[in-house]
């Protein structure tokens, strides 16, 4: 049995330049925390032939063609396997479509599990590479390429897309003290909203394809807000971050029309007033996460559960895809 888990993450800069059809023209930049909240994927060999999967589904099957889980059955088709005699089981500690990158930390885990299974070794970027190859060009999901780097990798860490598909992955180079700043004063609240982010991010695909210049404006101005968050972690200034976090929020909001909606602009302001110094929606938009950088965490704390959302606690992992049990 091989069981492989891989983080699930926040953006915390440059958000949306990470989509082919942004950083193949113009090189996109962001900076991504892999938190300890995991997709985990078992696998294990049956005593009978077939193809038993576990998800929000179970599947019984004889052949890879016939799964309908589309990232599995890519994922196996890739394997070759001769008999098929397999049994996939994934967990999550958050739920789905919640802005926190799950697509991606599920299929990172999958292969590290599928690999690790055969007695083959991937390392970080290759295992990000292939995870990006299944999502983007093997399923043409509209999606950019963090998800998978920074569940493969983990930490805090900056990424460039470069125009030639390539990816440079380097640690965000931050004190202990403003670690430890973000872990006590980054706060998570669900706002019961789950939603498909290849909507909002299909919008963004075309427009930018199209060269649509307020799209394209408002990627260059996400991005050079990624090089100055950068540069205020790396000062130790996260009072300097939140504010950018708020300015972040206030040009990704303009990105979409589906970017927000009065229930979460309500909660944005309530939190806004209550001791945060600035706040966003992690991921593409749309419902998931409000992430809130606190100067009252506790007042914060105390107005967001009077209105109902529910915090979710995390510390950062630095450890990335990993296999934590084989036998």
């Amino acid at each position: 049995m091989i069981i492989a888990r891989s983080p699930l993450r926040i953006s915390l800069g440059g958000g949306g330049t990470d989509l082919p059809s942004y950083y193949c023209q113009f090189e996109g930049f962001l900076i991504a925390g892999a938190i300890d909240k995991y997709v985990y994927v078992t696998i294990n060999r049956p005593f009978v032939e077939g193809i038993f999967l576990k998800y929000s589904a179970l599947e019984s099957v004889k052949k890879v063609s016939e799964i309908e889980h589309r990232i599995i059955r890519e994922a196996l088709i890739m394997q070759n396997l001769r008999t098929p005699q397999i049994e996939i089981t994934t967990l999550a500690d958050i739920p789905a479509s919640t802005g926190l990158g799950s697509s991606g930390s599920f299929t990172t885990a999958l292969l590290k599990a599928l690999y690790t299974h055969r007695k083959r070794h991937l390392h970080q970027e290759e295992l990000a590479e292939l995870a990006c190859h299944i999502e983007i060009d093997r399923l043409g999901e509209p999606i950019g390429k963090q998800d998978q780097y920074i569940a493969a990798i983990g930490g805090i860490t900056c990424f460039t897309f470069h125009k030639d598909d390539k990816v440079t992955a380097v640690p965000l180079d931050i004190s202990m003290d403003t670690l430890l700043d973000l872990e006590d004063n980054l706060l998570l609240f669900f706002t019961g909203f789950s939603r498909s982010a290849s909507g909002i991010l299909k919008d963004q695909q075309i427009r930018s394809q199209k060269n649509d210049g307020d799209m394209l404006n408002n990627l260059h101005y996400v991005k050079d807000l990624g090089y100055r968050s950068k540069s205020s972690l790396e000062n130790g200034d996260t009072t300097l971050f939140g504010e950018l976090m708020h300015e972040h929020w206030e040009h990704k909001k303009r990105r979409s029309g589906g970017m927000s909606n009065p229930q979460i602009d309500e909660w944005y302001e309530l939190g806004m007033s209550n001791g945060a110094i600035g706040g966003k929606l992690v991921g593409a938009g749309g419902g998931g996460f409000l992430m809130f950088m606190a100067q009252d965490r506790g007042k914060l704390r105390s107005a967001m559960a009077v209105a109902g959302l529910e915090e979710v606690r995390f510390r950062f992992d630095f450890e990335g895809s990993k296999v934590v049990m084989s036998s």
